[in-house]
């Protein structure tokens, strides 16, 4: 496992949440979760509810803008393993860490995990 590069860091921030929210939503939903547990995880990380979901999505925001309107939930840090080949708690860009965070809550979801376990109770 490495360290994230510059261009992939660049890649995350420049990706619309419009973009990967619809994969979001496909992937829960093929396991058995819903688009509302979906919302309450989001909820959780970012404090962003459907409605302001809805219209991050409508504006086709970035990752970067995403992040930087969200309001981290305190316990952020506690997420931690592996997802799409990197070590969470090693990678040193913020903003990529904060889409990961995200990335791996939805996986969790997605896995079956149980809701207090996901949002880290």
């Amino acid at each position: 496992m490495s360290t994230t590069t510059p261009k992939h860091d660049q890649q995350i921030a420049k990706m619309t949440f419009a973009s990967v929210y619809p994969h979001y939503i496909t992937k829960v939903e093929k396991k058995g979760r819903t688009k509302e547990e979906l919302h309450q995880v989001i909820a959780w990380l970012t404090e962003f509810d459907a409605k302001k979901l809805e219209e991050l999505c409508e504006e086709k925001v970035t990752f970067e803008e995403f992040f930087k309107r969200a309001k981290l939930n305190p316990k952020a840090h506690l997420i931690k393993g592996v997802i799409c080949g990197y070590r969470i708690e090693e990678i040193e860009t913020p903003l990529t860490k904060q889409a990961r965070y995200l990335d791996k809550l939805v996986d969790e979801l997605a896995k079956g995990k149980k809701m207090e376990k996901i949002l880290r109770t």
